[in-house]
């Protein structure tokens, strides 16, 4: 079970912070099932998670964790869909997703840089699951090293030119 003011990936939409835990009150009175209160680090909104919940959750990875996926970035691959049907494409990068591991992210990430680099026209589906994938790896890497997420992609940037 997570604490409260832990900070937690949660499913695909990345880090939250675990605000409370307590049960939920519904029309039949309190529930004995309690619920993780959850706000993400990023964007708006809140969520109200079962702590038995199947959603995939876990807490963030640590400094060290950080430091090495930074080290390991230009050995990622990128994912690249070669398929040009849009609902194609949404599904091979939402089937990523779905691997909450950050090196697919980061994979993700250089896929989808390739794929809107070489098209003439821009892709808003592309542009808006590329926007998410930084989202939430930037939003954990912030946390991981303790910085600002608008100053993750310069502190990677420097990590490897170094």
């Amino acid at each position: 079970m997570f604490s409260v003011g832990e900070k937690i990936v949660y499913g695909e939409s990345g880090v939250c912070t675990v605000v409370s835990v307590l049960p939920l009150p519904s029309a039949a009175g309190t529930s004995d099932r309690l619920y993780y209160h959850l706000v993400p680090f990023t964007g708006n909104g809140t969520y109200y998670a079962p702590v038995d919940s199947s959603v995939y959750m876990r807490s963030v990875i640590s400094r060290e964790e950080a430091e090495a996926l930074i080290a390991s970035i230009p050995d990622i691959s990128p994912a690249i869909c070669n398929d040009n049907r849009f609902n194609h494409v949404d599904a091979y990068y939402k089937g990523l997703f779905k691997q909450h591991s950050n090196e697919v992210l980061v994979s993700v990430i250089k896929g989808l840089e390739l794929r809107i680099k070489g098209r003439k026209t821009k892709s808003a589906r592309s542009e808006m699951t590329l926007r998410r994938a930084k989202e939430n790896l930037y939003g954990e890497l912030a946390v991981a090293l303790g910085i600002d997420i608008s100053e993750v992609e310069s502190y990677i940037n420097a990590r490897l030119s170094e």
